[in-house]
């Protein structure tokens, strides 16, 4: 018996997760995210939006590779390789989600205006996408150095601070387009444009606020699906932070719940989210397409519109 225990101890001793991942909780976050990416590489198609494929169909990939992966610890968890693979997947993975959110956000303030917004819709996508790239990299990197060192039987901590960098990075840039986003929400409906247009702009429209897009029923699904999305990457991007703050031998770190809870879960009700409020459906165009001449004049508030 004391035999029996001291392999099992031994075998808890070399487990980089210190606990056994759950089958079924694997199998079913590999099926959700399955079935996401595939819905999505079908919706891209279907309704043509292109943008979707490297971001939210990536971001499905990742997961899939990186539950997958979890899956296999579950029946071997003390092998090193699948650790590694989900040591990866899984902090790169919502990265490009996050993308998606930006394009979204840029497409909506096109749609309602951007003399609402402090960034142009083009900034908002070359800005927050580039960080969304630098973050990847980072968060990337960090995690080969952490898994490279496990297989080595060394410290991972380094990779971990790597990564932490990488998630912080990540925390605070969904922070500064939290911020901007409801910014520009808040002078779009209280009509307060950005460097004082304001005047010239109700000089010129006295009868209706022409230059500024209405909100239908589609957007506002849109809207809250965006709110919706970014809170539940914003929860899981905070978790993360918490968790490599002590390194790979925190309490976070060893608590399978948290885990399964604020990682797995927010990236899947996010990635859904998408599934449900497909910008192909929600940000499809406008029955009447305005010309690039009259979009020009219209952010300058100088269009009146068609009756």
């Amino acid at each position: 018996m004391t035999f029996f225990t001291a392999i099992l101890q031994l075998r808890e001793v070399f487990n980089p997760y210190h606990y056994v991942p759950t089958e079924w909780i694997c199998v079913s976050f590999v099926a959700l995210f399955a079935i996401s990416t595939v819905l999505h590489l079908a919706q891209a198609i279907r309704y043509r939006v292109w943008w979707l494929l490297p971001t939210a169909f990536v971001s499905g990939i990742l997961e899939v590779v990186g539950w997958s992966a979890r899956l296999w610890s579950s029946f071997s968890p003390d092998k090193l390789l699948p650790f590694e693979i989900q040591v990866i997947g899984t902090i790169i993975g919502p990265t490009p989600l996050i993308a998606a959110d930006f394009m979204i956000l840029a497409r909506i303030i096109h749609r309602l205006g951007t003399r609402y917004s402090r960034l142009s819709p083009k900034w908002y996508s070359i800005i927050f996408c580039s960080c969304d790239i630098i973050s990847l990299s980072v968060q990337g990197f960090g995690g080969t150095v952490a898994s490279l060192a496990v297989g080595k039987s060394k410290s991972p901590d380094h990779g971990a601070h790597i990564m932490l960098a990488g998630i912080i990075f990540q925390m605070v840039t969904i922070s500064i387009y939290i911020m901007l986003a409801s910014e520009f929400f808040l002078r779009y409906f209280t009509d307060k444009a950005v460097g004082g247009k304001q005047a010239a702009y109700h000089t010129l429209n006295t009868h209706n606020k022409r230059g500024r897009g209405q909100i239908d029923r589609r957007l506002r699904i849109m809207i809250g699906a965006l709110a919706f999305n970014t809170t539940c990457l914003l929860i899981r991007a905070i978790y993360r932070t918490l968790e490599l703050l002590n390194g790979f031998e925190g309490r976070i770190i060893s608590t399978q719940r948290y885990f399964n809870i604020l990682d797995g879960g927010m990236i899947a009700l996010a990635i859904f989210t998408l599934n449900i409020a497909h910008p192909g459906i929600y940000l499809a165009p406008q029955d009447r397409e305005d010309s690039e001449v009259e979009l020009r004049l219209k952010e300058a508030g100088l269009l009146y519109y068609r009756l």
